[in-house]
Parts: C-alpha cells; sequence; structure tokens
C-alpha cells in the first residue's frame, strides 16, 4: 500500500515538511507519480516493530528492582 506524504506524516505522527525533507535526503524511500510522492507503507513495519521491542526492554529494565549491595556492613 502506498501513501502520499500527508498519510505517512499522520501515520508515523510527525510534520508533513520532515516526510518532505526525509525524501529529498533519501531517508525514506518514495516514488514520484508526476504528480505527488508515493511512499510505501511496509518500509516502516520493521522500524516500528523495533522501537516496540527496545520500549518493552527499557520498560522491563526500569521495573527490574534494584539488587541490595553486598558491600554495604551493618554498622550495628
Amino acid at each position: 500500500m502506498y501513501l502520499t506524504i500527508k498519510e505517512t506524516a499522520e501515520f508515523l505522527s510527525i510534520p508533513e515538511n520532515q516526510i518532505e525533507s526525509l525524501v529529498r535526503d533519501r531517508k525514506i524511500r518514495a516514488l514520484y507519480d508526476g504528480e505527488q510522492y508515493l511512499i510505501y507503507k511496509e518500509q516502516f513495519t520493521t522500524h516500528l516493530k523495533q522501537v516496540e521491542k527496545y520500549k518493552r526492554l527499557v520498560e522491563e529494565s526500569l521495573n527490574e528492582p534494584i539488587p541490595e549491595d553486598i558491600d554495604i556492613k551493618d554498622e550495628d
């Protein structure tokens, strides 16, 4: 499925001018049909999966309890 720049911006939740810049810099692959740029939606699937994976890893890391320090001596 191909998206316009406007649809891609909505899909990725970033401004249209940033999408245009990424297309010009060839960071996003796009086709020009003579009137507008068309962007293949599936090129973002792997990226979005990776982002979700790293979010889960960070969340797990933040929720992990801090181990008790074995070097602390009891002062009593």
